[in-house]
């Protein structure tokens, strides 16, 4: 079994170096995972409850899912080949005969029936070299009744207009349709418009081919699964003449983009509807219609750079529009998605240089938004709602550069109400300029509405503001950004020395430290990070203990500094393994473990008390240092318990009868080692 499944590995990779195309490389997987069932097997994907196919690749084998949808693997024969009766797989190569008798045997017949009626039998048996894009018996049956009845009702032009638009006058294979190519049609040479794409579905003016490469002695016949139609005008045009779109037509004539979408391209186009625009609150829109950069910006998110048929996504995968940014391009069953939604009511629509999908909601880029515009809708529910009844509504509105700090809603603990010193924090998280999280360095100062300066700190895993560490990818608005923080600020009102005395946790701390004669250390300018013990660190300490300690104002001076940490670290700032130097002592190991930071394994009780001069973490016990044997992981929470001296010799000599114990006993290095113990 091992052997096989290397054989099978090998034989993806080495086909899939050789494949020639996107469609070659998944036909080639497909023939790969059809290989059991016989020769020229090829494995298929059906959505269940659905009649569409898909060759499969990797990715979709395992997942077993298109657009969502839970798929069942069916084995066909591949392009090309033929079952006999009794015999293993698709042995037999189909019989090469001319176009009309090939769309009889590709599941084409109605296409061969219809060649027939309008006089274009004659010249698909005959000699020549063509393509035939054919389409479908279902492609013919999803005709509307009406459309179908105006085709065949004057057979011979209006039928035969429409199959001559289908070919190409020279053969085609898949691996010449390439991505972004078109030919002249033999319908008044009226291009047809091929796209290749990376997954390797192909599309022919967006129609699937879903039996390529059908061999014919006079040419080449690519099933396709729906009934192509001429195109002439270019998107522009398309949307110039649907009065559905007049908002949207208005919105582009106001935004100069009306000669780029005359011109030569590959956009995709997902144009909202009169309806759509509706929507949106109307000081909004005016405001968004009255910016030329914001609204710009609105249009550009709604365009691709590329054209994307709908039949090429069969999963949710990012594209960048022209604005800058990206959406989420998917499809949940039958529908297209934007960014997880279903708001996408009709596809498809194909101009000379584009395709426009209509959609039934407007999508407004964070470029386009204001500060409260942009917190809407996210995981800082809380925040905006403290800024609004803080009366900072005017900044969150208006056109100002600021920067505006909002916590996660998981910052706030318990019910939360207006005071006047809840403003006053409020304010305090709203920067003067706007600014980028990537321009942000070490040391840098920042001034708030409120007049406080606060201060940037870099770490090797997370940009911190104060004790506030950015939690998300900017959001970049129209006039301010937004910075998503993981606590809610709190600004340095003292000096550390001030920190302490104004916290009755730290009585004893703060008599100890004017003890020590440290109260100059603890005032003046710097960068200290005190892991202060609490009255309970000094309460379980015993009296006579404490007496001693006291009274030694050097032993007490060289505990307090093993305290004090040189720079600022908050919590933020701590991952697995972070060292900090004390002022006295060799150094202390930090961790985090269960979102609780731990010193030398000493949990934090309370972090992140700012000061000006330093940050203050409160501790329930005195820190010691770690004994030199400790693994230093140990540093991130409670020991484990350690194994006795009894049971390691108890283990050695489990050992002590096996030969290659004996020599590793014997060796150099052993004897050495023995030494140094």
């Amino acid at each position: 079994m091992k052997v096989l499944v290397l054989v099978l590995g090998l034989a993806l990779v080495v086909t899939v170096c050789v494949a020639r195309s996107p469609y070659q490389a998944v036909l080639q997987h497909s023939r790969i995972r059809g290989r059991l069932q016989g020769p020229n097997v090829c494995a298929m994907q059906q959505i269940k409850g659905g009649d569409k196919k898909y060759f499969t690749n990797c990715k979709q084998w395992y997942h077993r899912k298109i657009c969502g949808k839970p798929t069942v693997i069916t084995y066909e024969c591949c392009p090309g080949y033929e079952k006999i009766p009794g015999e293993k797989g698709c042995p037999a190569a189909l019989p090469l005969v001319n176009i009309y008798n090939t769309l009889g045997v590709v599941g084409a017949s109605t296409t061969q029936m219809y060649s027939e009626r309008a006089k274009l039998k004659e010249e698909i048996e005959g000699p020549g070299s063509f393509t035939f894009f054919a389409p479908s018996n279902e492609a013919w049956a999803a005709l509307p009744t009406e459309i179908l009845d105006a085709l065949v009702s004057n057979v011979n032009i209006e039928l035969l207009n429409a199959l001559h638009y289908h070919m190409v006058n020279h053969r085609l294979t898949s691996e010449e349709l390439k991505h972004g190519s078109s030919f002249a049609s033999m319908y008044q040479d009226f291009h047809v418009h091929i796209h290749h794409y990376p997954n390797g579905i192909v599309t022919v003016n967006c129609a699937r081919l879903i039996k390529p490469d059908q061999h014919a002695t006079n040419g080449i016949v690519h099933v396709v699964d729906r009934v192509i139609t001429a195109i002439s005008n270019n998107v522009n045009s398309l949307i110039d003449v649907d009065d559905d779109l007049e908002t949207l037509r208005t919105a582009m004539a106001a935004a100069g983009l009306t000669a780029m979408l005359e011109n030569e391209g590959q956009y995709t186009i997902f144009a909202p509807t009169n309806e759509a625009f509706e929507k949106i609150p109307q000081e909004t829109l005016t405001r968004i219609l009255g910016d030329p950069i914001a609204l710009r910006d609105l249009l550009n998110y709604h365009m691709l750079k590329t054209l994307q048929c709908a039949e090429s996504i069969v999963t949710g995968t990012p594209m960048e529009t022209l604005q800058g940014t990206t959406l989420e391009v998917g499809c949940d069953g039958d529908q297209m998605t934007l960014n997880g939604k279903a708001v996408i009511t009709k596809k498809d629509q194909l101009g000379t240089n584009g395709v426009i999908h209509y959609i039934s909601e407007l999508l407004i880029p964070d470029s386009a938004k204001v500060l409260l515009e942009l917190a809407e809708g996210s995981s800082v529910a809380t925040a905006t709602k403290l800024f609004v009844e803080a009366g900072l509504t005017p900044h969150l509105t208006g056109s100002e550069a600021l920067t505006l700090l909002a916590p996660l809603d998981e910052a706030f603990k318990g019910s939360v109400s207006m005071t006047p010193n809840m403003r006053t924090l409020m304010t305090n998280h709203i920067l003067k300029e706007q600014l980028s999280s990537k321009a942000l360095y070490h040391g840098q100062e920042l001034e708030t509405l409120g007049g406080l300066k606060l201060r940037v700190f870099v770490y090797r895993n997370n940009l911190c503001i104060e004790n506030a560490c950015i939690a998300a990818h900017d959001k970049t608005g129209r006039y301010a950004t937004l910075f998503t923080v993981d606590k809610v600020l709190t600004p340095p009102m003292g000096t550390v020395m001030d920190v302490l005395k104004a916290d009755d946790r730290f009585s004893l701390l703060v008599g100890a430290i004017q003890t020590a004669g440290m109260t100059e250390l603890l005032n003046q300018q710097g960068a200290l990070t005190f892991f202060a013990p609490t009255n309970n660190a000094f309460s379980a300490m015993s009296q006579p203990e404490r007496n001693k300690l006291m009274r030694n104002r050097q032993e007490l001076s060289a505990l307090l500094r093993y305290h004090l940490g040189e720079g600022m670290l908050v919590s933020g700032g701590v991952s697995s393994h972070t060292r900090l130097k004390p002022l006295q002592g060799e150094r202390l190991e930090l961790g985090v473990r269960n979102y609780t930071v731990y010193v030398n394994r000493v949990p934090v009780a309370d972090a992140d008390l700012m000061a000006t001069n330093g940050v203050v973490h409160a501790v329930n016990s005195i820190i010691k240092p770690l004994p030199p044997k400790v693994d230093r992981e140990q540093a991130d929470g409670p020991a484990t318990p350690l194994r006795t001296a009894a049971s390691s010799r108890a283990d050695s000599k489990g050992f002590r009868n096996d030969d290659l114990f004996q020599m590793v006993v014997r060796s150099r290095s052993s004897r050495t080692m023995n030494k140094s113990q």
